[in-house]
């Protein structure tokens, strides 16, 4: 069975974080392991506060299961601080070929900062240039391109910029733009950049505000299809259309009182999902 690792936090309301991460790589027949990097009191209403691993403890869970798995993929989040970034980044420089999905997670939907300031640029120094996949929201682009990004233009140019940072493949998400269609639609559009062309992934917006954890599933998404075998467009493709089948039944599962989580089961049951795996390990 194909393996995927995240690094990231635990959001205790089950949404989002590790907990989104693990329940995406088992949606989509992967196995998940975790390295816990801190710790959050929160529900679907917003963060409480924080309490970050120390380095120590995340070092000792990297080197726990680095050295006995054979992961296939591995996919970060929220980190916290600068010197949690500098122990993952270390560890995962010494397996150059170990594909790495780069979740920027700075702040929380309610608000709630999850990386310092000073770890962002640790962040974009060393780990980016690890990084195969960046998945960036609007707001994430913005802080690491240093110009405001509002619009698909503004989108290809922060892509190009975050690029020349190492990453290798560059996924400004839409869910934070403005982009009608040629008919006069507001679609999402996800703008994936690899250096050498965009690729546009247009889907449409759910009139829902169940949408906590999608950053965190749609990261994980990717990490599950690279980990199973699929080259980078086509795990953007499949992370697009699991997030896109997971927001279509968040309503149904009736979780909590604010903006609750997307359904990850409904996710891996998705025509479109099944069908860009069949035939992979």
């Amino acid at each position: 069975m194909r393996k995927a690792l995240t690094i990231a936090g635990s959001d205790s309301g089950g949404g989002a974080g590790i907990q989104a991460d693990l329940k995406t790589f088992l949606a989509l027949g992967v196995y998940g392991g975790s390295v816990v990097t801190a710790v959050t009191a929160q529900d679907t209403r917003g963060v409480r506060t924080v309490h970050v691993v120390p380095e120590t403890v995340v070092a000792a869970q990297l080197d726990a299961v680095l050295d006995d798995i054979a992961w296939d993929a591995v996919k970060t989040g929220m980190l916290g601080t600068a010197g949690v970034v500098r122990v993952v980044a270390d560890r995962l420089r010494e397996r150059p070929g170990l594909p790495v999905v780069v979740d920027p997670v700075l702040v929380s939907k309610s608000g709630h900062a999850l990386l310092e300031p000073a770890a962002r640029e640790v962040l974009a120094r060393e780990l980016l240039p690890l990084a195969l996949v960046v998945t960036p929201n609007a707001h994430e682009a913005s802080a690491l391109a240093g110009f405001p990004v509002q619009s698909e233009d503004d989108a290809r140019r922060a892509a190009r910029v975050i690029h020349g940072m190492g990453a290798r493949a560059v996924v400004v998400k839409g869910g934070h733009l403005t982009a009608p269609d040629d008919r006069g639609r507001d679609d999402c559009v996800d703008l994936l950049f690899d250096g050498e062309r965009y690729l546009e992934y247009r889907g449409r917006r759910y009139p829902t505000k169940n949408l906590h954890g999608t950053g965190c599933t749609f990261a994980s998404a990717i990490a599950a299809g690279l980990a199973r075998g699929l080259a980078v467009v086509e795990a953007v493709a499949l992370a697009r259309a699991f997030v896109d089948a997971a927001i279509a039944r968040a309503d149904s599962l009736g979780v909590g009182h604010g903006h609750g989580p997307v359904d990850h089961e409904a996710g891996g049951r998705s025509r479109r999902v099944r069908s860009l795996l069949r035939g992979k390990p």
